[in-house]
């Protein structure tokens, strides 16, 4: 069987550590760099499955190597850094990132994250019917899995895609954090919802006009979103 590689990018020594040791009881293989000179030659030799990545490096910052690999890959990136606030996390998610997870971390937590990675890295979007999806100026290729607006393409980090397919293929029907959650995750947390927002006001800004007056995602407070059907 071949094993999941994985490359961590973390030059804390107690958090590289915990990581280590956690993949070496879960019989992942991986490789380690502490910079982000290190970081981007791992990434483009060893070709890991899922990196691991820190955003407080000494020589460079996550978000920069974030933007390094997408202009070449789509492997998964998952954050694991100590800043909370929300602008971090929309800088590193609207730089690629696949997820973001804020220190301390539960290693049950972490392990889920980093399954949920490896299932989305390994699955093809699933289509119900057509391979192209059309909603008013909204189109979807499965095949290609590529989205428009208006005819121009809309580049999407690969969970914001999921997330649109996932809207898409339940056009109408409001979708609970919960369930959303459990379909891009694989394991809903109510820590998870501020993170699912942060994708989601993402998402919008690269789909609507007016983001404020949503087009094609609406809000339901306290429940979860609806794709509008045009």
């Amino acid at each position: 069987m071949v094993k999941n590689k994985i490359l961590v990018v973390e030059d804390d020594p107690a958090i590289s550590s915990l990581i280590r040791t956690t993949l070496e009881t879960q019989d992942y293989q991986y490789h380690t760099a502490q910079s982000g000179a290190g970081a981007l030659i791992e990434a483009a030799s060893y070709n890991p499955d899922v990196i691991i990545l820190d955003l407080g490096l000494p020589d460079m910052d996550g978000v920069d190597i974030i933007k390094k690999v997408r202009s070449w890959s789509n492997m998964p990136i998952i954050v694991v850094s100590a800043r909370t606030e929300d602008q971090d996390k929309v800088d590193a998610l609207d730089a690629g990132a696949d997820d973001y997870l804020t220190k301390p971390f539960s290693i049950e937590e972490f392990l889920a994250r980093l399954r949920a990675a490896l299932r989305r890295s390994h699955a093809e979007p699933k289509s119900s019917g057509d391979s192209v999806y059309r909603n008013g100026e909204l189109s979807i290729d499965y095949a290609a899995g590529c989205a428009y607006v208006g005819g121009e393409e809309v580049h999407l980090t690969p969970i914001e895609y999921k997330l649109l397919c996932l809207l898409a293929q339940n056009t109408g029907k409001v979708l609970t954090h919960n369930y959303i959650l459990k379909e891009v995750w694989g394991a809903p947390q109510a820590s998870d919802i501020p993170s699912l927002r942060v994708f989601m006001a993402t998402l919008r800004k690269k789909l609507e006009h007016t983001p404020g007056s949503p087009h094609y995602i609406q809000t339901h407070i306290g429940v979860g979103y609806r794709m509008l059907r045009q």
